[in-house]
């Protein structure tokens, strides 16, 4: 098993609130030739799917960002997740309890000083998962 760092390793994301996603995903198609995975997201892979980047548009009215007006949210890649949890929480930050598991990857949520909704994101086969 790879020695981990507990750090964030990249930006795993970027999700904008929109008050058309599916016509400002059109509009990025045709203007910047961006095309939507089957997760209907976009997508960029540098070194396959632990290095990938999301670009995603939610409608106005997503509680996904918590329950504030924060107009994005950003996705942190980590090496491990409750390890950056646990650091986190050593510094009293505030931490969602939610956690969710898929086959690719593990997330859960903390906000930072300012408040802003931030989601940690760690890929399959790090860590102990």
């Amino acid at each position: 098993m790879k020695e981990t760092m507990t750090r964030a390793t990249g930006v795993g994301g970027v999700f904008l609130r929109a008050a058309d996603p599916e016509k400002l995903y059109a509009w990025y198609e045709e203007h910047l030739g961006i095309k939507r995975t089957e997760d209907g997201a976009f997508a960029f892979f540098s070194e396959g799917p632990r290095e990938m980047t999301v670009f995603a548009f939610f409608p106005l009215n997503t509680k996904y960002f918590g329950p504030t007006e924060q107009r994005a949210m950003l996705n942190l890649r980590v090496d491990d997740l409750d390890a950056v949890l646990a650091k986190l929480r050593a510094a009293a930050v505030d931490i969602d309890p939610k956690r969710e598991d898929y086959d690719y990857g593990r997330f859960a949520w903390f906000n930072d000083p300012e408040g802003n909704r931030v989601e940690l994101w760690q890929p399959p086969g790090l860590a102990d998962d």
